[in-house]
């Protein structure tokens, strides 16, 4: 176990969780594992990290093992400078991550950008994979979808380029516009999201997935081609319904695909639902484990 020094920014009382590192190939990842029994493994997007998750897994660690590793670049993992942070840099990564921590029988529980992160692995791995707990995320090509593309295209552009690694603008400035609520972020808990990029170099992967939302169209659209392998699989939706980019239209594709879904909309949740329900989202996501234990095997 290699010594980690958490940054004092940190404030323990949030986040009370013993930190623990992966060596990857590319640099070492930070990630907690608390608790014991069935795997929960919770998988962040784009600009967060476990920290987000601090709610469920401090309200189901005392059934459940809970791990959350941030991506590299992210949260307190490395930000090693010249990685593509491409999206499927970091997919390889968590199959290198699962496999070195021998973790069976997953129940994935992902949002945004940790959606086709996750997404890869249980495609590649479905006899693996138990459950899915879907927050809003996509796993599909976003071409043609006006607001993504001028999205991409505006914070992938130099000019985007510049506000981000500058003004540290994904976390600063998108986080407060897509909660559903801004008063539930408060000062102190936007500054843990701020806080893990400290400098213009730090800032590179924040910039990388969001140019690859279109960027990497291909390789979204090779996923959502393979859904069918996923089929018999026991699914939670739960939908932030005031999301500008993964709202309802987003969770009637996801039901569509699984049609034995379990969905929770919520009308006045914005993007980031683990933030905005906090502890809300605890009795819900454990009436699912409990009524879901089937494993259906790979399709």
């Amino acid at each position: 176990m290699q010594h980690f020094q958490r940054p004092e920014w940190v404030d323990e009382a949030e986040y009370p969780f013993r930190s623990r590192l992966f060596a990857a190939p590319q640099g070492n990842i930070h990630y907690v594992d608390e608790g014991e029994g069935e795997v929960l493994l919770f998988v962040h997007g784009n600009p967060t990290w476990s920290f987000m998750y601090r709610h469920l897994i401090r309200g189901l660690s005392d059934r459940y093992r809970c791990i959350a590793p941030d991506h590299l670049g992210f949260g307190l993992s490395d930000k090693p400078e010249g990685l593509s942070y491409l999206p499927q840099l970091h997919a390889d990564n968590l199959a290198r991550f699962i496999e070195a921590l021998g973790l069976k029988e997953i129940t994935l529980v992902i949002h945004d950008w940790g959606g086709p992160i996750g997404f890869s692995y249980a495609l590649a791995h479905p006899e693996n994979v138990k459950r899915l707990i879907i927050f809003n995320t996509s796993c599909w090509s976003l071409k043609g979808v006006a607001g993504a593309e001028r999205f991409s295209r505006v914070v992938g552009s130099p000019l985007g380029h510049f506000v981000c690694r500058t003004f540290n603008a994904f976390p600063r400035f998108v986080i407060p516009r897509v909660m559903g609520d801004r008063s539930r972020l408060t000062p102190e808990i936007h500054q843990h999201y701020i806080r893990p990029f400290p400098t213009p170099a730090s800032r590179q992967a924040t910039w990388m997935l969001a140019k690859a939302l279109i960027g990497e169209s291909d390789w979204l659209a090779s996923l959502w081609d393979r859904r069918a392998r996923l089929g018999g699989i026991p699914v939670q939706i739960l939908c932030g319904q005031k999301d500008p980019t993964f709202g309802p239209d987003k969770l009637a594709r996801w039901e569509e695909a699984f049609p034995a879904h379990n969905t929770l909309a919520f009308p006045e949740i914005g993007h980031f639902v683990a933030e905005e329900l906090g502890r809300d989202a605890v009795a819900p996501i454990q009436t699912f484990l409990t009524t879901h234990q089937r494993h259906p095997g790979p399709a």
